[in-house]
C-alpha cells in the first residue's frame, strides 16, 4: 500500500462554516500535542482531543498546555461547548464525544466501559464526530501504540470529514496512524512539524 505523503489540499465546498478539529493520540501524544497546539492561532475553530492518559494527569497536561498556547486549553467538562479558541481535552478515566448543540457543537464526558482497553477512547470520540459533524470536520490521528481511532476515523472519511494521520517518521509509536492508513481512511499523511499548518489551511479553506 502506498502511504507516502499527499499534497494537503483540503476541500472548500463544506456545508457550514461551523467547523470542529477532532484529534487523537496515545504513545508520545504529550509531545505531539504540544507541537501542534502551540503553533495555532487563538481563532481556530475548536478542538476536541482524547490523549491516553490517566485521571488527574489530564487536567494537568490541559494546564500546562494552556500556559504555552495562544488557544484556551483545559480539560473537558460535561456539557461544554466546542466553541472556536478553546481546546478540550478528554478527562482520564472519562469518555467524551461530541454532539450538535443548536448551530454549534458540544461535548459530553460519561463513564463507561473501556474502549479498545482505553477509557477515553479515540474510537468513541471519534465516532460521535462523524455522526454529528460529518463534512465539517478535520479528523487527525498521531503517534500511539495500538488502533484506537482507526476504525471511527474511516467512519470520519466516509462521512465527508478530511482526515490527517501523523507520517512514520515523526511518529513515535507509529501503531495507530498505520492502522488508520491501512483501513483507508486517512486523506493525508504528514510530518509532524506539517499538521499545524495543514490545520490552518484547512481553518481558512484554503490549500
Amino acid at each position: 500500500m502506498d502511504i507516502r505523503p499527499r499534497p494537503a489540499e483540503f476541500p472548500r465546498h463544506l456545508t457550514s462554516r461551523r467547523r470542529i478539529i477532532a484529534m487523537g493520540t496515545s504513545t508520545g501524544g504529550t509531545l505531539a500535542l504540544e507541537a501542534v497546539l502551540t503553533r495555532l492561532p487563538a481563532s481556530t475553530s475548536g478542538i476536541v482531543i482524547v490523549q491516553h492518559m490517566p485521571a488527574v494527569f489530564t487536567a494537568m497536561f490541559a494546564e500546562r498546555l494552556n500556559g504555552l498556547c495562544e488557544l484556551e486549553v483545559r480539560e473537558a467538562r460535561n456539557g461544554d461547548r466546542a466553541e472556536a479558541g478553546l481546546a478540550l481535552i478528554a478527562p482520564g478515566g472519562k469518555h467524551m464525544t461530541l454532539r450538535r448543540s443548536g448551530a454549534g457543537y458540544a461535548v459530553d464526558v460519561c463513564d463507561g466501559e473501556p474502549v479498545n482497553r482505553h477509557k477515553p477512547s479515540v474510537d468513541v470520540l471519534f465516532h460521535s464526530v462523524a455522526k454529528s459533524a460529518g463534512a465539517n470536520a478535520l479528523g487527525i490521528i498521531m503517534t500511539g501504540m495500538g488502533n484506537d481511532g482507526a476504525r471511527a476515523l474511516k467512519e470520519m472519511h466516509d462521512a465527508g470529514a478530511t482526515t490527517i494521520a501523523q507520517d512514520k517518521a515523526s511518529s513515535i509509536v507509529f501503531g495507530m496512524p498505520m492502522e488508520a492508513i491501512k483501513l483507508g481512511g486517512v486523506d493525508h499523511i504528514l510530518p509532524l512539524n506539517q499538521i499545524a499548518a495543514a490545520i490552518i489551511s484547512y481553518d481558512r479553506g484554503t490549500s
